[in-house]
């Protein structure tokens, strides 16, 4: 079996919302482990990160086409780009639902076609998307955003289900509360945290069994996992990275 530490050697990976939080964890985690990696966001904080919206399949099917033309295959897709507008269902504005969707949900089925399609054609892959443990659970205020989610865990699925005979693996990681900048802008004072980790019966939220909040590299390392060797016979799969917290309804 393979070695988790050298494992991606000699692979290409893209990773998009890589500029920060958890997407920066898995683009630092790949290269650690050998991966030639190929970082992107919307928001590049440096010229590290290649600029990509992926709710613009165009721009998304050119960077592709960019990487394999000058970098080879790529061998790995991570889907971590991501956005979050917390409102209750009946304050969301349509721009919000659309941004949400466009983000979470298409921009999904935009990487994943334009990588899968080639993939498909080598008969070899592995795709990890970052979903929400909020795809399984509801959740009061994050309605478009447990949607969105929810949406892209069957979309995953059924992606996987198509690729399984040629070769690709599609697999999902759903985390919970990630201490990253989208959790900590739903924080309005220094006891949020401690509140995310007990639970709110108010909102009908339970807390966290494990006690505390997940690092960015807590999520990271389940993406490895399964985007390497040691998952080989993984696919379809979704695994939650939260602590127990939605103790896996």
């Amino acid at each position: 079996m393979a070695d988790p530490t050298t494992e991606f050697a000699g692979r290409v990976a893209l990773v998009t919302g890589a500029g920060r939080g958890i997407g920066a964890a898995v683009a630092r985690m790949l290269a650690e482990r050998g991966a030639e990696v190929i970082a992107s966001d919307l928001d590049a904080p440096d010229d590290s990160v290649h600029r990509l919206d992926v709710t613009d399949g165009t721009a998304v099917e050119a960077l592709v086409d960019r990487i394999e033309r000058e970098r080879g295959p790529i061998d790995v897709l991570v889907n971590v780009a991501g956005v979050l507008t917390a409102a209750p269902v009946l304050e969301t504005t349509d721009e919000n639902w659309a941004r949400t969707f466009a983000v979470n949900t298409t921009g999904v089925f935009h990487t994943c076609r334009a990588v899968g399609r080639r993939m498909a054609g080598r008969g070899r892959g592995s795709i990890v998307t970052v979903g929400s443990n909020a795809a399984g659970v509801p959740r009061t205020g994050m309605a478009a955003y447990a949607a969105s989610k929810a949406a892209t865990t069957m979309f995953v699925r059924c992606l996987g289900l198509e690729l399984a005979r040629s070769g690709v693996r599609c697999n999902l990681v759903s985390p919970g509360s990630t201490d990253t900048d989208m959790q900590r802008a739903l924080w309005t004072d220094d006891a949020a945290e401690q509140r995310v980790i007990d639970g709110d019966p108010a909102t009908y939220r339970v807390g966290i069994p494990l006690g505390r909040i997940a690092a960015p590299e807590d999520v990271a390392e389940a993406v490895a996992f399964l985007a390497g060797d040691r998952a080989r016979h993984i696919t379809m799969h979704d695994l939650y990275v939260d602590g127990g917290a939605t103790l896996r309804a």
